[in-house]
């Protein structure tokens, strides 16, 4: 062999190398593992981010190759209502939402009843013989799918004004509120000022003084460090708050079927852990934000309960099937 015949060989053996690599790019990204990306906005240590690991270590562990869960906390992928948004588009696969799906569909306004739900034996029930046959198919009117039910948790009030031991300590008090209009209309039946704002800005918004104060659960308090710009703590328990794994119809129904089956069945196993790790931040918690110099009082809530009945009231009046939805919910905690 000359040597422009062994340089046309070299040439050759390169062009072959060539195709083969990228072939192996293409086939290799074919093949790729699909992600499954699941948003939430609570801050590591938060009940959120917990019941989200948990789930996806669980969810991962079963799936193999076929997909991986990826959990993106702390408002990475938008905060709760574009979280709804990119699930409907397909471009986030599963969300955590909990008050803000009041503003998806009215009905679920039903768990933004002051005083509704008497502990998690109660939610339980108020699941099974209510949520999945009344809540579910709302959502899914509105293109989001809900495959299981967790939780938020009871919503305290703290403040950096003065103790609330009834609604009247509320009146002049700026108060944010999560992204839903019902909990709006509660607190100004009470008397504050509440003002909707996503959770990533709460912070900043306490510690300058555009909020007197905010209601949340022991576990998005303390994750979120409001006890390092509130000095008061007053255990109202307003409002329990179900938060619900939700994925877009649309991308839902274009996974296979065995994966969505591997998603939904652990979704609603993860529950359990959830109820139990949330009973034990309940407990440990209160006393973590005590030792931080937070003053903690316990309110009247017989006052908060007889004021919440225009609430209540409103909301019969206003939404289609409510009245039904809230009746049944309170005989299952008698």
């Amino acid at each position: 062999m000359n040597v422009g015949q062994t340089k046309m060989a070299r040439r050759h053996l390169l062009h072959a190398a060539l195709i083969t690599s990228a072939f192996g790019l293409l086939t290799g990204s074919a093949s790729a593992q699909t992600e499954i990306k699941f948003g939430h906005v609570g801050e590591p240590g938060s009940l959120f981010a917990a019941s989200a690991d948990e789930f996806a270590k669980r969810a991962n562990a079963k799936l193999g190759s076929k997909a991986k869960v990826v959990v993106y906390g702390s408002s990475q992928l938008g905060g709760d209502k574009e979280l709804l948004q990119k699930l409907k588009l397909g471009t986030v696969d599963m969300a955590l939402p909990s008050t803000v799906m009041s503003s998806e569909s009215d009905l679920f306004g039903v768990f933004e009843m002051p005083y509704l739900v008497k502990d998690r034996a109660h939610m339980a029930r108020i699941e099974k013989d209510v949520f999945w046959s009344k809540l579910a198919p709302e959502a899914e009117k509105k293109g989001v799918k809900v495959i299981a039910v967790w939780e938020n948790g009871y919503r305290h009030i703290t403040n950096s004004r003065r103790p609330i031991n009834t609604p009247d300590d509320l009146k002049g008090i700026k108060l944010r509120v999560p992204e839903g209009k019902w909990r709006v209309k509660m607190f100004q039946t009470y008397g504050a000022n509440p003002s909707p704002m996503k959770f990533s800005e709460v912070f900043t918004a306490l510690q300058t003084g555009v909020m007197d104060g905010q209601e949340n659960p022991f576990t998005q308090i303390y994750s979120a460090k409001f006890q390092e710009v509130q000095k008061f703590l007053s255990l109202t328990g307003h409002v329990y708050t179900p938060a619900y794994v939700t994925v877009g119809s649309k991308k839902w129904d274009s996974l296979p079927a065995d994966v969505r089956k591997v998603l939904e069945d652990t979704a609603k196993e993860t529950q359990a852990f959830v109820y139990e790790k949330a009973a034990k931040d309940d407990e440990d918690l209160l006393g973590k934000i005590k030792a931080a110099g937070v003053a903690v009082n316990t309110p009247n809530k017989d006052a908060f309960v007889a004021a919440s009945k225009p609430v209540y009231d409103e909301f019969a009046k206003e939404v289609a099937g409510s009245k039904e939805v809230i009746d049944r919910a309170i005989a299952l905690g008698k």
